[in-house]
Order: C-alpha cells, then sequence, then structure tokens
C-alpha cells in the first residue's frame, strides 16, 4: 500500500483550523502521513512578522504570502472560518462539515486579513503610496508593531515626521525596561516623536483637518495615521462548541504539556491561542507545531502515552526590528541593541528561513 493511499485509512483524518504560522507548519508537516484539512478564512499564509516591512517596501510581500497550496499540495483547503466543533466534525460558515479522528486549533488573533494573496499585495501597494505621499505620519500604539513600523518609515522615509503615542508609560511592555528604554532612545535618534501614557481620539481630526488631540492635550499634526494596538484573540467562537469550557478567564486555550486541550485526548491547540505562560512569538509558535505534529504520529500509529513529546517553554528571547540594519534583541542574558543583532533578524526578518521550513524556494519572489 503506498503511502498516500495509507494515509486514508480508518482513524487518520486531521483537521487543522487556522493557516498562520502554527497552523501553516502543522498541516505540512502531516500532510504525506494523514489526511488532512486545512480551514482558514484565507487562501494564503503570511509570515506576519514581515508585515511592516511591506509596508514600505511593498514588493517584499511577494516572498511572504504564500498560497496554501504551495506548501501543502497532499491535503485538502476549506477557504471559510470555522464555526462550530461537535465531538466528531467541524463546521465551516459556508456550511462545509468535517469530520476529524484528530483536530488541531491555530486560530490565532483576529484580524481583517483579506481572502487572497492579491487583495493584500495591493493592500501593501496602497499602504505604501499613504506613506510615500505623506509628509506626516501618526502612529497608535507601542508594542512591536508600532516600534517596527515606526522605525521601517524612520529609515526608509527619513524626511517624514512621524510621531507614536502609546498609552503605557513605557514601550514594548512585553520586554524588559532596559529594552523597552533603548527602543525609545534609537527612535528619538531618528527624530521620531514618542508620546507615553496619552491615547489619541482618531476621531478627532477631520478630513480637512488634520490635527490630532492626545488625552493629555497636546495636538499632532498628520497626513495619516496607522493604528497599530493589540488584535484580541480568536477564541471566543470557541464558546459555542464542545470546547467551550477550554477556555480560561483570558480567553486561552488550557493544553496540557503534550499540547492536548484540557479533557481531550484528540484536540490539540498550538500557538498564540494556548494558555502558555510565555511570550507570544513566531518561532515558539512553530515549536508547538512540531510538538503537536510528533504526538499525532505517535497516537496515530498506537504510541503510548509515555512515547509522546512535550513542550517546555523556553528561555524568553524576543527581537524587535529597528528598520532594514538595526534590531533590538533581548537574551536572558543580554539586551543588545545595533546592526550586531539586526544582521539576526532586520536584513530578510526571517523570511527565507520560514519559507525554508515549509518547503518552499527562500528566495523565490513569484509563488
Amino acid at each position: 500500500m503506498s503511502g498516500i493511499e495509507a494515509s486514508y485509512r480508518q482513524g487518520r483524518k486531521v483537521v487543522v483550523i487556522g493557516g498562520g504560522i502554527a497552523g501553516s507548519l502543522a498541516a505540512k508537516l502531516l500532510q504525506f502521513d494523514a489526511d488532512v484539512t486545512l480551514i482558514d478564512p484565507k487562501e494564503c499564509f503570511e509570515i506576519t512578522w514581515a508585515s511592516l516591512r511591506s509596508m514600505v517596501e511593498p514588493s517584499f510581500a511577494e516572498r511572504t504570502l504564500v498560497n496554501h497550496k504551495n506548501y501543502f499540495k497532499n491535503g485538502r483547503v476549506v477557504t471559510s472560518p470555522a464555526v462550530n466543533i461537535t465531538e466528531s466534525d467541524v463546521v465551516t460558515a459556508d456550511g462545509a462539515v468535517v469530520g476529524y479522528d484528530y483536530l488541531v486549533i491555530a486560530t490565532g488573533h483576529n484580524d481583517l486579513f483579506p481572502k487572497t494573496r492579491q487583495e493584500k499585495l495591493s493592500q501593501y501597494q496602497t499602504e505604501y503610496e499613504k506613506i510615500k505621499s505623506s509628509e506626516s505620519v501618526l502612529i497608535v500604539g507601542g508594542g512591536p508593531s508600532g516600534v517596527e513600523l515606526a522605525a521601517e518609515i524612520a529609515v526608509d522615509f527619513p524626511e517624514k515626521k512621524v510621531s507614536l503615542v502609546h498609552k503605557g508609560p513605557r514601550l514594548l511592555e512585553f520586554v524588559g525596561e532596559k529594552a523597552a528604554h533603548k527602543a525609545f532612545d534609537w527612535l528619538a535618534s531618528k527624530k521620531v516623536e514618542v508620546i507615553l501614557n496619552q491615547s489619541v481620539d482618531l476621531n478627532s481630526a477631520s478630513d480637512g483637518n488634520k490635527t490630532y488631540r492626545t488625552s493629555g492635550g497636546e495636538t499632532i499634526h498628520a497626513d495619516c495615521h496607522f493604528l497599530c494596538v493589540g488584535k484580541p484573540l480568536s477564541s471566543q467562537w470557541l464558546t459555542g462548541t464542545v470546547l467551550k469550557d477550554s477556555l480560561d478567564g483570558k480567553g486561552r486555550v488550557m493544553v496540557d504539556e503534550h499540547l492536548r486541550v484540557k479533557d481531550r485526548k484528540n484536540v490539540f491547540a498550538i500557538g498564540d491561542i494556548t494558555n502558555i505562560p510565555e511570550m507570544k512569538q513566531g518561532y515558539t509558535a512553530e515549536m508547538h507545531a512540531n510538538v503537536a505534529v510528533k504526538n499525532i504520529k505517535v497516537m496515530m500509529s498506537g504510541g503510548k502515552k509515555k512515547k509522546m513529546s512535550t513542550y517546555k517553554p523556553g528561555s524568553e528571547m524576543a527581537i524587535v526590528s529597528l528598520g532594514r540594519k538595526d534590531s533590538l534583541a533581548q537574551f536572558p542574558f543580554a539586551t543588545v541593541i545595533g546592526c550586531l543583532p539586526g544582521l539576526i533578524k532586520s536584513k530578510d526578518l526571517f523570511v527565507g528561513k520560514t519559507r525554508k521550513t515549509r518547503g518552499l524556494d527562500p528566495k523565490r519572489v513569484r509563488d
């Protein structure tokens, strides 16, 4: 019996919900061992942490947006959001009912992502034109995406006035204080105006008048603005499913050391949606995918629980890119800023590496 025929045997139906960093890798790694269906509202997977570079260089997005079919050739893609889970099936918004023996939930955060790759490429082109034609830009939110976008614009368009307003007392609240101060100083050295402890009313500017008012009474002139605030977890929909008791108070899915959903033998959750106490990052989402895939393979082959892999949160590491050359890296032993950590991430933003793990040419532009 060939490998493909064997994968359609009883007990090998795997459904992966969500085609982001974690879900795309899980589907790719299981496609020749099981009958895999990937359920995702969009036709492509995006290397999300590279998206801010695409706003200042739209052609960069060509390598960061990959149609699911390009890395997931031996399975089915259902392009529709999942709306219900029963003990044996997943139901999608367009009425498809997909049976599963094993389920992997990787829905991450809610994102208004267009359905097709082409629409997303056009979106980046529009955002680029918006930045290019503006003399001043307002960024609301001082988390990683706000800081990285401010840095990308400051490096690529040094003549533009960039203002960043953040409601918290410091930038990058997910990293240590030392790292946050270094990011603040780097942005200041690039003439980015950073306003902390304030919010901004985006409705305070009428079209004719591009002056925004902050909660502290300051006024900011900006030709355009970008909202870079955290997106909510995509878990609310689970409250109407058989997994309604699997969420903690913050809406995260509770998992055991094998990444199985609490009290479930055949349901796994991976990526940002889990309650694992760690920084939610791309590389940890990929580690989750690897552990869940190994465990599904062990279970499909009738292996014992002691053979299953466990996931242990690693040491806290974070890299925030600051334009094309520099980045800020927080390691367990030190915090470093500049072009040395920049070599790790900023030039290519791990795009080649991420493509490679999905069996794609790291440098190829047209997928």
